[in-house]
């Protein structure tokens, strides 16, 4: 059998891997172990977040399926952070974790160029250094032009609760033992991650009365720029907050050297910012109680989901800890938390491109790079998928900058500096945050989806259309009003100051009571709700704006200092030795980019910018 682009692994890293590739015309196939567990969401019912709500719509803007597939698969949606400004602004959603699956498989089955194989890719075809297909378990040779890797969490994966270990993944499936010893004789540098995942427990079996009720939005949101969500907001499914106890911390604290975390039974290192809840008590212990949330998480099963509550304790303890919280003292277990260790390569071994530098056209995306999140996987598998696509056509690939998004971020920060736990992205790690909103990515994003052929036909229209209805409005807010009586009249009437000298629409909207709605006497065309309120946010953040673009053009120009893959750093005279090992382990491909790693200082950059003149002189 042969491919264009084969995808291992049916996550969400693989879902937009497998689907983008398709829809690029790549013969596809997508190898997963068990095709009801594509899209699988094994730890918390929710697409989205701080910084990941964003990343799902820049997946929705270059052409992906992630917000799409949400949007028909709600519960319950909010938009988080609106008490600040809209540079932290970012949709969260709960979905009913059946819905997504189901809706996401039908996608798959329904897409033209693309295969479903159930089997696991045991071995990678390697000739001169490339890759040129897979091995199964059955021992079928499967070939193709380039191989994407999104395997998960299911690479060499243990199951941990207290002292117990088992090899196998989320659901007890069996794990991939070949593939991470094949990475390793090829010369990835592996290394070993934990996540968790907290207890389900019974909803009609929780007391809600002693819970903080924390209800959806009341007015639509979705995720996708292109797709009408159907979702009823009038029946969203409720959260409830709670908080630990003393008796809680208690329980926990008497037990932890039972946990297999403390009790020396785990290898791998987790995820600072979402950590188990023992590790929270014993990293804060000046804090009293610590927040959990209860999601639900699908109509079609009474289950509810201890967001903050992972944990890695044996049974007999976990049972005792789940029953100490308020609402909970006689609820129904009806799943155990557990941690979860894999191995995941080196991410300073891939290109931006998500190449491979070891083996040329395999790709890698999602937590085998070292990256926690659903979001995070889905954005790698997309951009994998784009740029493996572009290397067998001979194109340049997608290398998004800093500026541009989210997903130039996580991935500049993973190939450039590397993580010793599993990555999860942050509106702090952005510089450009202001630039990179919920409400622009497909401004910032969508011309890059219609060159690579992701968004086309209706979506390149409701694209150009939004854009051209911007662009109209911007200039409709030009016009200058004068201080008349009647003018006053109607800007008294709209709840707007009188104006004493004359002032354009475009400067009366910088004030902080004013918006486009209060002007609309002024307006002759009607616009859309997200038109309005992009132009708001770019007129009433104007000055800050422009700061962070004029931050950005002079990063850029270091940007477009190109450093050649063939550079030998030993050589460079004059280079201080941490920075010699960092950059030839690196291989930055922009002076810029050498700028970001660890190890790499000032002094260091100046050498190389005299290098790089004495070579063109």
């Amino acid at each position: 059998m042969k491919y264009d682009i084969i995808v291992v692994g049916g996550g969400h890293a693989g879902c937009e891997a497998a689907l983008a590739s398709a829809r690029l015309n790549n013969k596809t196939l997508l190898v997963t172990g068990n095709i009801n567990n594509i899209a699988d969401c094994p730890c918390n019912p929710s697409i989205g977040g701080s910084a990941k709500g964003i990343v799902v719509r820049e997946i929705d803007a270059l052409g992906g399926e992630m917000g799409i597939n949400a949007d028909k698969s709600l519960l319950q949606i909010k938009k988080l952070n609106t008490r600040k400004g809209p540079a932290v602004w970012s949709l969260r959603s709960q979905i009913d974790k059946v819905d997504y699956t189901i809706n996401m498989i039908e996608t798959i089955k329904n897409q033209e160029n693309l295969d479903i194989k159930e089997t696991f890719a045991e071995h990678l075809i390697i000739e001169n250094s490339t890759v040129k297909g897979i091995i199964t378990r059955e021992k079928d040779e499967i070939t193709a032009k380039a191989v994407i890797l999104t395997t998960g969490t299911y690479l060499n994966s243990n199951i941990l609760i207290g002292s117990t270990k088992k090899q196998e993944g989320p659901h007890g499936e069996k794990t991939e033992l070949h593939l991470s010893k094949d990475l390793k004789e090829l010369g990835f540098t592996i290394q070993r991650l934990k996540t968790g995942t907290p207890p389900r427990v019974k909803k009609d079996t929780i007391d809600f009365t002693k819970a903080k009720v924390e209800r959806g939005s009341d007015v639509p949101l979705q995720f996708s720029f292109y797709e009408k969500s159907n979702f009823n907001i009038n029946k969203q499914e409720d959260c409830h907050l709670i908080y630990t106890t003393p008796q809680t911390h208690k329980i926990i604290n008497e037990n932890l050297e039972k946990s297999a975390m403390y009790g020396g039974y785990v290898e791998g290192i987790g995820p600072r910012y979402c950590p188990s809840i023992e590790d929270k008590l014993v990293k804060f212990k000046d804090k009293e109680r610590h927040q959990l949330f209860l999601e639900p998480e699908s109509k079609y099963y009474d289950s509810i989901y201890i967001q903050g509550f992972s944990s890695s304790m044996p049974i007999d303890v976990q049972y005792k800890m789940v029953h100490s919280l308020p609402g909970l003292e006689n609820c129904e277990i009806l799943k155990y938390a557990y941690a979860i260790e894999y191995d995941a390569i080196d991410p300073t071994q891939l290109k931006r491109s998500l190449e491979t530098k070891i083996i040329e056209n395999l790709f890698t995306a999602g937590q085998i790079n070292g990256t926690s999140g659903y979001e995070e996987a889905a954005c790698q598998g997309l951009i994998a998928s784009i740029n493996a696509n572009q290397k067998i056509k001979n194109k340049e690939p997608l290398i998004l900058r800093r500026d541009e998004a989210y997903i130039g971020v996580l991935i500049d920060d993973l190939v450039t500096k590397g993580t010793e736990e599993p990555y999860r992205l942050l509106t702090s790690r952005a510089e450009y945050r202001l630039l990179l909103r919920d409400d622009n990515a497909d401004l910032r994003l969508s011309e890059y989806g219609i060159e690579i052929g992701l968004i086309k036909d209706q979506k390149e229209l409701i694209f150009k259309t939004k854009k051209e209805k911007i662009e109209n409005l911007l200039k409709e807010l030009e016009q200058t009003i004068t201080p008349t009586k009647q003018i006053n009249e109607i800007l008294i009437e709209s709840n707007i100051k009188p104006i004493q000298d004359k002032v354009s629409l475009h400067d009366l909207l910088k004030k902080p009571d004013v918006t486009v709605d209060k002007l609309n006497y002024f307006i002759k065309e009607k616009y859309p709700k997200e038109v309005k309120e992009e132009v708001e946010i770019m007129i009433k953040y104007e000055g800050y704006i422009k700061k962070q673009i004029e931050d950005a053009e002079k990063q850029k120009e270091y940007e477009d200092i190109k450093l050649s893959e063939e550079i030998d750093y030993k050589k460079v005279p004059n280079l201080a030795l941490e920075a010699r090992e960092k950059l030839n382990k690196i291989k930055p491909t922009s002076i810029g980019q050498a700028m970001r790693i660890s190890g790499v200082n000032p002094s260091d950059i100046s050498v190389l910018m005299i290098y790089l003149r004495s070579k063109h002189e």
